[in-house]
């Protein structure tokens, strides 16, 4: 019989649906069961891509002995991560107190039946193993422990419960600086791995936020030192199996050093974020390997992961017939069946399958070497060597299409979402791509059409429901996205949601003591904690992201109230970023901006005039300039973008509030692009 997940949409919580484990969502009634009965709660939290999490249901939660112990001893609640986020910033930092270390997926955490943790960790193998207890043994002990020694228990976690409640205090305001950027390079410089890329040793995460980071202050700084950095990492992520060779896209982390074998899920929020950063590489070097990263992955969003509504679905999963990466790797046979003996050559040398196999006895594809380096070796033309590999990727992509697709997460998540509009725009922009465009306004559309409503946003939409009030990063994250939009296609509509949702996040999330940004509105449920997000994670910090674009907003709109709720998050952290600047790139970033403010350049004119002095604006890296394109008169924008337009193209830069004169011819624009934009801090 399905247990109490029955009526969820989550794909993740009704792959559990039948577990003999009787399973709870979160909610009022599992809550109050737990006082009732005075049991612990079990709570497990995961996500639908997550590998380990399939290992530990099939082990554990589809066992009769096992859902046996958990039944009569705890009130079980299978919790999504990309649902309530909220629970799961709460009981990972409650983990990483416990434990002394970080946590991950799958969660599981024991907790009071007033929510309060008292013991956790992440996976449990059934009997001891991995240097691991074993689940069965581990559910007899903590029922025991918490009957036995209740009176310790309801001590120590009332204390760990006020700890995570200690939010340090501001310090007096001070000036701030741009030691935290050149603080926080030099300790990058010392992590950064010269050969491979990346920061740190196995496993290596993108880190897009440290990247971005890179970029902007190898560029503002004219230090090829830094930008090289970002550079190298994005070349050796695109050329290892960290990137869909065949099908484009990025998995989620390499569990080696080199790039080469990955953990195999696709998150959309990755994605966004390096669609983003490889067209930015693209405007700084016009590398083609840049740009054909940019292509594939794209292709792969609008392919495989943007619903026929609009919206882009959240993962693709690791395992494909219960074994991680099958859908991926290949067998020399296979490989030599699907190609022509020439095809076969160039793909051997390319992908290094002359070289012993690096998944399981098979093949996962990576750039082994050059094709100037197998022109040479097999004495035909580097041209020709490239006609071949293309037409070897088309019928293996062809022929992978037929094996047992991994499982896809359809939910479509607000937050995520934000980022992959942001990258499909931005993208859109640099390559003067419309069909990208096309998708990152349709992805916007499907959002403002079923996740908004009555001025609010909701976070989750699967199955015709729109779910769960939004949080912080719903509101961030599509507030930046709206600012990206209207700098590829000027839309009133997309400014003037943006300034609803800036609107929102000051009335609903700001602390209005401190200045920075609660993850939860004020007027959501009442957890044992109420986040304030500020490191980056796998995405970037929502009280970053929120103080840029409200920065942005801002000088955009001439509304000083953004301006000042911006410059205060900033001012609420900068001891903290002073004091120990890594994990805060995102915020670094916001630092870096509001030091030397972006530019605000509006263009204007009739369409066709204009194409040649849009283009300019593709040469220009973005993190230089925001840029509004304006084909008409718009009635009741706000008084900075009100501009005198006509039939002939027209520009005017600002800086805060000084403007520079009118800029009537294309020269005079690339000579003010070129020179003009170049400010060091």
């Amino acid at each position: 019989m399905p247990n109490h997940l029955a009526g969820e949409t989550s794909p993740y919580l009704l792959q559990h649906v039948n577990n003999p484990v009787d399973w709870y969502p979160w909610g009022e009634q599992a809550l109050a069961l737990a006082r009732e009965q005075n049991k612990p709660i079990l709570l497990s939290i995961g996500y639908s891509a997550c590998h380990w999490c399939h290992v530990m249901a099939h082990e554990s939660f589809e066992d009769a002995e096992v859902a046996a112990l958990m039944n009569e001893h705890f009130i079980n609640i299978k919790v999504d991560r990309e649902e309530r986020p909220d629970l799961d910033h709460i009981y990972q930092a409650a983990h990483s107190m416990i434990a002394g270390r970080a946590g991950g997926w799958p969660l599981t955490m024991f907790l009071t039946p007033q929510q309060q943790p008292f013991f956790g960790g992440t996976y449990f193998p059934k009997t001891p193993r991995y240097q691991l207890p074993g689940f069965t043994d581990l559910l007899s002990r903590v029922a025991h422990f918490y009957h036995a020694e209740n009176e310790q228990i309801q001590r120590e976690s009332a204390g760990l419960t006020q700890a995570l409640n200690q939010a340090p205090q501001p310090a007096p305001g001070s000036e701030m600086t741009a030691q935290p950027l050149a603080t926080a390079m030099l300790a990058m410089v010392s992590n950064f791995d010269a050969r491979h890329g990346g920061f740190g040793g196995a496993p290596k995460f993108p880190h897009p936020a440290n990247l971005e980071l890179c970029l902007r202050e190898g560029a503002f700084r004219g230090d090829a030192n830094f930008s090289n950095m970002g550079l190298l990492t994005l070349t050796r992520m695109a050329q290892g199996g960290v990137f869909d060779q065949l099908g484009g896209g990025f998995f989620r982390y390499s569990v080696d050093e080199r790039w080469e074998i990955p953990h195999f899920e696709k998150m959309l929020y990755d994605n966004g974020q390096l669609l983003a950063l490889y067209a930015d590489a693209w405007v700084l070097t016009r590398e083609a390997l840049f740009h054909q990263v940019a292509e594939a992955t794209a292709g792969w969003v609008m392919r495989e992961m943007q619903a026929p509504s609009g919206g882009y679905y959240s993962t693709q999963d690791a395992d494909s017939e219960h074994e991680e990466g099958k859908f991926y790797v290949w067998s020399q046979e296979e490989m030599r069946a699907t190609l022509t003996q020439a095809e076969h050559a160039v793909c051997e040398l390319y992908y290094g399958l002359d070289q012993p196999a690096n998944f399981d006895g098979a093949w996962h594809l990576r750039v082994a070497r050059t094709l100037a380096e197998i022109s040479r070796r097999l004495g035909v033309t580097a041209e020709e060597c490239g006609h071949l590999l293309a037409s070897a990727n088309a019928k293996l992509l062809a022929r992978r299409e037929q094996r047992v697709r991994p499982g896809r997460d359809e939910k479509i998540l607000c937050a995520w979402n934000g980022l992959m509009i942001k990258g499909m725009a931005h993208a859109a922009r640099v390559f003067g791509r419309a069909d990208w465009l096309q998708s990152a306004q349709r992805a916007r559309t499907f959002l403002r059409e079923n996740l908004w409503a009555n001025g609010r946003l909701l976070a989750v939409h699967k199955d015709g429901q729109a779910r769960f009030n939004a949080y912080l990063d719903d509101y961030a994250f599509l507030l930046d996205a709206l600012l990206e939009l209207l700098q590829a296609e000027f839309d009133p509509a997309d400014l003037h949601w943006a300034m609803e949702l800036a609107e929102v996040l000051l009335a609903q999330f700001q602390d209005v003591e401190r200045g920075d940004f609660f993850f939860t509105a004020h007027d959501h449920e009442q957890l044992i904690q109420r986040p304030k997000p500020v490191h980056d994670s796998a995405t970037p910090s929502g009280n970053a992201v929120a103080a840029r674009a409200l920065l942005r907003l801002g000088r955009l709109t001439g509304n000083s109230r953004y301006i000042d709720a911006g410059e205060r998050v900033l001012r609420c952290y900068y001891p903290a970023l002073a004091e120990h600047p890594g994990g805060f790139a995102s915020l670094l970033t916001v630092l870096q901006e509001y030091l030397v403010p972006l530019p605000i350049l509006i263009l204007g004119g009739e369409a066709d005039a204009l194409q040649e002095w849009r283009a300019a604006l593709c040469e220009v890296y973005g993190a230089r300039l925001f840029s509004v394109v304006l084909q008409e008169n718009h009635a009741g924008l706000p008084e900075p973008l009100r501009k005198p337009l006509g039939h002939k193209p027209a520009a005017w830069l600002c800086r805060g509030t000084q403007c520079l004169p009118e800029i009537t011819d294309l020269a005079g624009l690339r000579e003010l692009l070129q020179k003009d934009l170049a400010i060091p801090i």
